[in-house]
């Protein structure tokens, strides 16, 4: 555990280097902010933009409105654990298909996601792109990672094929399409109304 890179600009790390996964624990009811921790070090997250918080809103609705049981879809108050990196995070939303798994060390923690989605800022973005997609690729039950952009009408699908993960991105005059769990969304329903930030 722990061999991926955790720390990014953006996010500042909390009190001391070590902290165990119980001081995380406390450390979050304590907070009014939305904590990450990864290989005994906390993050705090970085608040979303207005624009930021309308896409995750807006993702949120297209993915419940396509997807059926046994999915659902969570909002980014979902924490999610990747055992095999020591990583709890909380994506800006979560499709879980089945049953939820939750972490032998963490019962808020669910270990299970089929979909996660990221939306992207200006200060996380690499990150998120970056060391945060080979903690996510360590989830046995993940099939896609969505990422939506926030500086242009840009979606990117990385999903689990049988030969490995492939990326793709989807534009505006494109249907997002994926597989498993099955679902597909015009990227104009996605961003139709939205500002987009500077780049």
């Amino acid at each position: 555990m722990g061999w991926l890179r955790c720390s990014l600009q953006g996010m500042s790390t909390a009190r001391r280097l070590h902290q165990t996964y119980e001081q995380y624990l406390r450390a979050l009811e304590e907070s009014t902010f939305k904590l990450e921790y990864c290989d005994g070090e906390i993050y705090m997250m970085a608040g979303g933009s207005p624009t930021h918080a309308q896409l995750g809103a807006r993702a949120i609705r297209l993915l419940g409105t396509g997807l059926g049981p046994p999915c659902e879809v969570y909002s980014s108050d979902l924490k999610v654990r990747v055992e095999a990196s020591d990583l709890s995070t909380f994506p800006d939303a979560t499709v879980v298909c089945g049953p939820r798994v939750a972490s032998p060390i963490d019962a808020q923690a669910i270990t299970n996601p089929s979909l996660v989605v990221e939306v992207t800022s200006p200060t996380t973005e690499d990150y998120d792109r970056g060391d945060k997609l080979s903690h996510y690729k360590q989830l046995a039950s993940l099939s896609a990672v969505l990422f939506v952009s926030h500086r242009s009408k840009r979606v990117t699908v990385v999903q689990r094929t049988p030969d490995g993960w492939e990326e793709r991105d989807f534009r505006p005059g494109e249907e997002v399409v994926i597989s498993a769990p099955l679902v597909r969304f015009d990227v104009e329903a996605l961003y139709a109304g939205v500002e987009l930030e500077p780049k």
